[in-house]
């Protein structure tokens, strides 16, 4: 799982095993260490009705209703997006990369551009 945050903004993006992870149950979280403390990022399935994030703690935690979920594994549905006050939520595939990239790719979905790219 990766997050990218610009402004008001989060975007998460999933691989295969994060999109079955979450799935099954219904967690999944990243860590990143920093010298004297650590970063944290979730989603969380719910059954509340509508995306929504907080920060507490020194982790972003997004809740997901379990309905958007539905339907991820499979090939057509790219992803699914709302807004919690005047923050926009992005959740994603974590599709191959058309460049050469060092970090490994083998965990993400195949990139539907490929094809077109001759």
């Amino acid at each position: 799982m990766k997050i990218r945050i610009k402004g008001n903004s989060l975007r998460y993006r999933l691989t295969k095993t994060d999109v079955v992870k979450l799935t099954e149950d219904g967690y999944i979280q990243e860590r990143t260490a920093f010298i004297n403390q650590a970063f944290t990022y979730a989603l969380k399935l719910t059954d509340e009705e509508q995306l929504s994030a907080v920060y507490k703690d020194n982790a972003i935690m997004l809740y997901v209703p379990k309905d958007l979920v539905e339907g991820l594994a499979d090939e057509n549905k790219v992803g699914f997006e709302g807004i919690d006050g005047s923050l926009h939520l992005l959740v994603e595939k974590d599709f191959t990369c058309l460049d050469e990239v060092a970090e490994d790719q083998s965990d993400n979905y195949p990139n539907p551009l490929a094809a077109k790219k001759v």
